[in-house]
């Protein structure tokens, strides 16, 4: 890997790194925020919805922008959006306003996944572009994990208004690397490309002949839906996990974030483990194993306030662990290893089932369909927690969604494989 391009990794290492720091601080700080708004769980997953709606809207965008102008000041742009609507968020004062400002979040986090993958293939080397990738990717876990560490200490000094003006100002900085860090390409290609085929595009189909194609496809479908509902499932845990222990199980705020920290590194070796896994195995099978642990971690969690299972923390209060706690993290370190494959392993599996030519296409029809999911599960779970005053409910539909994305599947097992 030459300088040029370990300087471009990263620049895109931070990006990824604020954007997921942003994207699931808001599930942390979500007690004092319901706390200090007044406000009932059902608006609280509203204002969370709003971000994944602008996300899910712009995203296609966003990802057509990048191949047609500078992808330097695109970066630096919509990584300036995304963390004005994070500083601005620690001035919110209801849920409308809350919403706007979220709402401009997602936006700018729209720039910061697809983009920022496509940027770093075309700026590394065939032979380094794996390991570049995974150290991309690898920025979303070290922001959570770093998040779970830093933010009970920020909150313990400056309140939740100020965990959100900390990460704005860390955004605005990440957006000086990058306006400093990458190459103007539109001026010197070769200092971001030393794959000239990568920056050649396919003009053997038309767009709209290669939609239907891909459209009519069974495979794209039954993927889709099954990347919905773990785009639902997770959002579950990543909502409301810390208002549901400290409300129902009386976990610090410490100890809550904690349980952030454990999801993101068990989330690292998930990368790794499953990720190795599915070079060995089928894709699908792997994916198929994301959705039972999400689906077993979700499950855990919700069971974690029940007398019925306490016995089952036995062996770790023998460790000098109380059993919510316990279990809390011990169901946490099940999902996280779902959750921190099940992205590109799902990535991964285009070109499985779609030619190389159409598979960006592909994937840019999934992430749509687990927008859907992601929008609909923090209004949807809120309410269900607003009118049984608990969380069960909302994390056994976590659970039901986990398990059924995995069934989704089953069809897909031996497809047919598209070609363009």
């Amino acid at each position: 890997m030459t300088n040029k391009s370990a300087v471009i990794v990263f620049a895109a290492f931070c990006t990824t790194l604020i954007a997921y720091t942003i994207r699931y601080g808001y599930g942390i700080l979500l007690p004092y925020m319901i706390q200090s708004m007044g406000i009932s769980k059902t608006s609280a997953g509203t204002i969370y919805s709003s971000y994944f709606l602008s996300y899910t809207l712009f995203s296609p965008f966003l990802g057509w922008l990048s191949d047609k102008y500078n992808i330097r000041i695109i970066l630096t742009v919509f990584t300036l959006m995304l963390a004005f609507g994070a500083f601005l968020m620690s001035y919110s004062t209801s849920v409308l306003n809350a919403s706007l400002f979220f709402v401009i979040s997602g936006i700018g986090h729209a720039a910061c996944w697809a983009p920022v993958m496509a940027l770093v293939q075309r700026a590394v080397a065939d032979k380094n572009r794996g390991m570049a990738l995974a150290i991309t990717s690898m920025g979303s876990a070290v922001g959570i994990a770093g998040l779970g560490l830093v933010l009970p200490v920020i909150v313990s000094y400056y309140t939740w208004r100020g965990g959100w003006m900390v990460m704005g100002i860390f955004g605005f900085g990440v957006a000086m690397i990058n306006y400093l860090l990458i190459p103007d390409f539109s001026q010197n290609s070769e200092a971001i490309s030393p794959n000239p085929k990568d920056m050649a595009s396919d003009k053997n189909v038309a767009a709209s002949k290669k939609y239907g194609m891909i459209l009519k496809n069974k495979t794209l479908w039954f993927i889709g839906i099954s990347y919905s509902l773990v785009g639902f499932a997770v959002l579950v845990p990543y909502t409301f996990l810390s208002a549901y222990t400290t409300e129902k199980l009386n976990f610090t705020f410490t100890q809550t974030s904690r349980c952030f920290t454990v999801m993101a590194i068990s989330g690292i070796a998930g990368k790794l483990i499953l990720g190795c896994l599915s070079d060995i195995i089928k894709r699908v099978h792997v994916m198929m194993i994301c959705g039972i642990l999400l689906g077993i971690g979700c499950m855990g969690m919700g069971m974690s306030q029940m007398d019925e299972i306490s016995q089952i923390t036995v062996m770790l209060e023998s460790l000098g662990i109380s059993s919510p706690v316990g279990m809390i993290y011990l169901f946490s370190v099940v999902f996280g290893l779902g959750f921190g494959a099940v992205w590109p392993v799902y990535a991964a599996a285009a070109p499985d089932f779609f030619d190389g030519n159409i598979s960006g296409s592909v994937i840019g029809l999934w992430t749509g369909f687990m927008g859907i999911g992601s929008i609909l599960s923090p209004t949807l779970c809120g309410w269900t927690i607003d009118q049984t005053n608990g969380y069960t409910l909302a994390f056994t539909m976590g659970t039901v969604c986990s398990v059924a994305s995995a069934i989704f599947l089953i069809p897909v097992i031996k497809p047919a494989r598209l070609h363009s």
